[in-house]
């Protein structure tokens, strides 16, 4: 049985579905599936507690486990790469987290796994720049992207905050 739950943020609401031994999915268009209840399953509890000390800035590292979905190897190992070595406070290019992945796929395909990637914030794929600017970035509320991976920046002190 899957549980959810969702949890007020500075960059909107988001939700999390969790299956018991795994976090799937964190999103901020979730909502309840048919087959999730929501109710107050530990990890489920612990994931929300983990996201609310991270936006209080208390948090810099997840430790919840999650799991993927299925994804090529290649997917796979990106996502990887990206959530056990760009920590807190730390970004990378598209480029750079091509080669450092060992996964044989070119900078331009990176931005496609960004956007597919289930868990964002947990696997910080707002920490993936463009050489030359910001990127892209699908999460935030709606028509929101670029605002909210701007916040997230700014909030873990990768990019200083707007004079005006």
């Amino acid at each position: 049985m899957r549980s959810f739950g969702t949890l007020r943020t500075p960059v909107g609401t988001l939700g999390v579905i969790c299956r018991g031994d795994a976090i799937t999915d964190v999103g901020w268009r979730l909502t309840c599936p048919d087959d999730a209840a929501e109710t107050a399953d530990p990890l489920l509890t612990e994931t929300l507690d983990q996201l609310a000390a991270y936006f209080g800035g208390g948090l810099r590292r997840f430790d919840v486990p999650v799991d993927l979905g299925e994804q090529s190897d290649g997917t796979r190992a990106v996502l990887t790469y990206l959530h056990e070595s760009v920590l807190y406070g730390e970004s990378i290019t598209y480029g750079e987290l091509a080669e450092r992945s060992g996964s044989g796929i070119p900078a331009r395909g990176i931005g496609a796994i960004m956007g597919a990637n289930p868990v964002p914030i947990i696997v910080p794929c707002h920490r993936v720049l463009a050489s030359d600017g910001l990127g892209g970035y699908s999460g935030g509320e709606h028509g929101q992207g670029l605002a909210t991976k701007r916040w997230l920046l700014e909030f873990e002190g990768v990019l200083p905050p707007p004079l005006f």
